[in-house]
C-alpha cells in the first residue's frame, strides 16, 4: 500500500501531517524522533507523495496543501493516489526533486551538505513541494550541522526539509528550535507480531516472541532469528549479565576478551548494544511492570536477576551501555570504549577503568 496506508501504529503523527497539509500551514522544517524501524522514513515520504500527488493538486473536491483550494470539507482521510507519475516516481526514489541525504559512513559531512546548499539555488525540476530528508540526522558533525542552519534560517521556497533522528537531543538546540518536532512511538507488539504472520509467514508463537524482542521495531523484528539468539544468550553471558551479583562475576580477562570480540566484529556492535539495553531494561522494570518486558522468553531468569540485584548496579550497568553508545556515536575510539564498557558490566570500577578513560 502506498502513502500513509501503509503506516502503522502512528496515529497521532499522521494526523497532524494530514492536519497541517489541509490547512495548508505545513513549516518548511520537521523533525521526526524516535526509535529506528518505526516508519519515520515511510511516513516522510508519504508526506512527500502527498503534497506532489498529481490527482490531489487537479482536485477540486477535496482540501489540499499550500492554500490552493476553498473547499468547506476536511477530509483527514486525505491521501496520495499512489497510481500518478509523480507517486510512482516517488516510490521507486526517482523523483528528481525528493532528495535523500544519508550519513557516508558514520557521518553525515559537511560536504553532503555543501552539496544539498547547491542544489536548492535552483528552482525544483517538477515538484510543487521539493522534498528534502535527512536521514540520521543525529550523525552530522559539526560543520555539516553549521551548514544545515544557514539553510534553515533562509529555506528556499516551495521546499520542505524533514530530519530523522532517534533524539532531538543529539541535534543542535539551534537546529532543533527551526524545526516543528513530530515524535514517533514504538509499534504495538501486536501489530508486529500479525506483519510477521502475514507477511513472513511464521507461527504465532515465534511472531509474538519476536514481536517482543523487537522493543517495538519492526526492523529489528525482521533481524531477530535463531542465530540472533544465540548472539543474545553470548552477549548476556560473556560480562556476566545473566547472574545476579550476588554470583560469582567473570574476571577482568573475561571482559576484555569479550571487548575484543566485539572490537573485531564491528558490524555486531550496534545489535550488540541493543541488547544489552533492553536486557539491563527489563531487569529494571520487571518489579514494577513484568508486563512490560521485551525478552519474554527469558522471564524466570529476569525474575531471579531482578530480585537479587541492586537497582542501582542495574542502573550504573545501563548508564555504561549508553555512554558507550554515545562516545561511539561521537567517533570515538572503538576498542577502548567497549573494553571501558565491559568492565563496568563486569563489576569492575575505579581508578584502572579512569586511567582507561583518561588515556
Amino acid at each position: 500500500m502506498p502513502g500513509f496506508k501503509s503506516i502503522i501504529d502512528q496515529k497521532q503523527p499522521v494526523l497532524l501531517l494530514k492536519t497541517l497539509f489541509i490547512k495548508g500551514s505545513l513549516p518548511h522544517a520537521l523533525l521526526f524522533t524516535g526509535i529506528d524501524g518505526v516508519q519515520k522514513l515511510s511516513t516522510a515520504i508519504a508526506l512527500a507523495m502527498l503534497c506532489n500527488c498529481e490527482k490531489i493538486n487537479s482536485s477540486q473536491t477535496i482540501p489540499f496543501g499550500l492554500g490552493k483550494t476553498g473547499a468547506k470539507e476536511v477530509r483527514l482521510d486525505i491521501d496520495s493516489c499512489g497510481t500518478c507519475r509523480s507517486c510512482r516516481k516517488i516510490q521507486s526514489d526517482n523523483h528528481p526533486d525528493i532528495i535523500q541525504i544519508k550519513p557516508s559512513g558514520n557521518l553525515i559531512k559537511i560536504d553532503q551538505i555543501r552539496s544539498l546548499c547547491n542544489s536548492l539555488t535552483l528552482k525544483p525540476y517538477e515538484a510543487d513541494t521539493r522534498v528534502i530528508i535527512i536521514s540520521n540526522a543525529q550523525t552530522m558533525n559539526p560543520e555539516a550541522s553549521n551548514a544545515l542552519l544557514k539553510i534553515l534560517e533562509e529555506p528556499p521556497d516551495k521546499t520542505l526539509l524533514i530530519l530523522i533522528a532517534l533524539q532531538a537531543l543529539d541535534l543542535l538546540t539551534t537546529i532543533i528550535s527551526r524545526c516543528q518536532q513530530i515524535r514517533f512511538n514504538p509499534i504495538q507488539a501486536s501489530s508486529i507480531a500479525k506483519h510477521l504472520i502475514q507477511e513472513k509467514k511464521m507461527t504465532q508463537d515465534k511472531a509474538g516472541l519476536y514481536a517482543a524482542l523487537s522493543g517495538g521495531s519492526f526492523s529489528r523484528a525482521l533481524k531477530i532469528n535463531e542465530k540472533w539468539l544465540r548472539q543474545r544468550d553470548w552477549i548476556l553471558t560473556a560480562p556476566g549479565l545473566n547472574r545476579s551479583n550476588r554470583q560469582a562475576l567473570p574476571s577482568v580477562l573475561k571482559c576484555l576478551a569479550f571487548a575484543e570480540k566485539l572490537t573485531k566484529s564491528k558490524a555486531l556492535v550496534p545489535l550488540s548494544l541493543e541488547i544489552l539495553q533492553t536486557w539491563l531494561r527489563d531487569l529494571i522494570i520487571f518489579p514494577y511492570i513484568p508486563d512490560k518486558i521485551n525478552n519474554i522468553d527469558l522471564i524466570d531468569q529476569i525474575d531471579q536477576i531482578s530480585r537479587n540485584t541492586e537497582r542501582a548496579t542495574l542502573l550504573s550497568k545501563l548508564d555504561a551501555v549508553l555512554e558507550a553508545a554515545k562516545n561511539l556515536q561521537a567517533n570515538t575510539n572503538l576498542k577502548l570504549t567497549l573494553e571501558i564498557m565491559a568492565l563496568k558490566l563486569g563489576g569492575f570500577s575505579g581508578t584502572g577503568i579512569q586511567e582507561m578513560e583518561i588515556n
